[in-house]
């Protein structure tokens, strides 16, 4: 049995998954269980991964699953005590994936671990983790306080302001980019929930699993480089998604009054954001310049608000079939 299942959900990405793969394997001694969901890619990425890394459980789906509903379909695969979600967009840096391993094995009572994601130019990317979203960070947001004091904890509390990853520290979130966890408990948990799309999967999870007691765990010395959002194919659609994973999160984990208020700062965050594009683009050019994403964002607000969803890449589409290891298989 393979010491370690990683999991990888590919989506039109075909160059940098490849590198991910190689990197994956170049950086890593422990023995490896790859599975890989290609969400019906339209860049030969799932041929090109088949070709390079037969070793690799490659998954083909005929749609775009998502990556909360590819994830729990490799997971089905798995075999190894331990689970590592891995971003394709992301290179692993020397012994990373081998130091979070004995890191998992040396804290097993936190059951969720983490590393340290940098940028491509070796800054630190402080999305590996987040504290959850409260009423006071939804305001600090609106008002533009966290962009104001990005290093002041008390201002731009979710993303830990001022911590430089650089400390083993108990968070509340794990980034789903670059995430280890007990497969008893995943599967204890049922996964992702399905019901998240894209983004906000990671944050749900964790939340339910410190509910069964887990304390996820950070930890310096495994590090990571995160290209972030490679799959993504506007701002727009990307904001709209955040956002509508922001309402998720907090329809299921705050009271039902702190969720409405929630909603509203997150319009009024929205608007202020449209605002401030609005005075940066006049003054910048004569004619106010370029598409303003938050006042689309704005009009579909009902997407992100309630339970309508965006359908521009198939994400409303039924899985139909998914290919594992060359054997069809009829998904339901």
């Amino acid at each position: 049995m393979s010491e370690l299942s990683v999991l990888m959900v590919s989506f039109n990405t075909r160059v940098l998954t490849l590198e991910a793969l190689r990197s994956l394997y170049a950086e890593t001694t422990s023995s490896l269980q790859v599975i890989v969901v290609d969400n019906a890619s339209s860049d030969g990425s799932a041929d090109a991964i088949a070709e390079a890394f037969p070793e690799v459980m490659l998954i083909r789906s005929e749609t775009n699953l998502g990556f909360g509903v590819a994830s729990n379909l490799a997971s089905g695969q798995a075999s190894s005590r331990h689970l590592l979600l891995l971003n394709p967009d992301t290179r692993v840096l020397p012994a990373a994936v081998d130091r979070l391993l004995q890191f998992a094995r040396e804290h097993p009572e936190a059951r969720i671990w983490g590393g340290r994601t940098l940028n491509d130019d070796g800054s630190l990317n402080p999305a590996s983790c987040w504290r959850r979203a409260s009423l006071w960070s939804l305001l600090c947001s609106s008002l533009g306080m966290a962009a104001l004091f990005p290093n002041d904890s008390r201002f731009n509390s979710e993303a830990y302001g001022g911590w430089g990853r650089d400390s083993v520290r108990a968070v509340d979130i794990v980034s789903g980019c670059f995430l280890m966890i007990e497969r008893d408990l995943w599967r204890s948990l049922g996964g992702f929930d399905p019901s998240f799309f894209m983004y906000g999967e990671d944050a749900d999870l964790c939340l339910r699993a410190m509910q069964h007691g887990a304390r996820p765990l950070i930890t310096p010395d495994a590090e990571i480089v995160h290209y972030s959002g490679a799959s993504e194919t506007g701002v727009e659609n990307k904001l709209v998604r955040l956002y509508r994973a922001k309402v998720q999160l907090m329809d299921r984990h705050w009271p039902r009054w702190a969720s409405r208020v929630g909603g509203v700062l997150m319009q009024c965050n929205v608007l202020r954001r449209w605002a401030l594009f609005r005075l940066r683009a006049k003054a910048q050019t004569s004619g106010g310049g370029g598409q303003n994403p938050f006042a689309k964002v704005w009009s579909r607000r009902k997407e992100w608000l309630g339970s309508e969803r965006d359908s521009d890449d198939g994400m409303n589409d039924p899985p139909r079939s998914v290919t594992v290891g060359g054997l069809h298989r009829g998904q339901s």
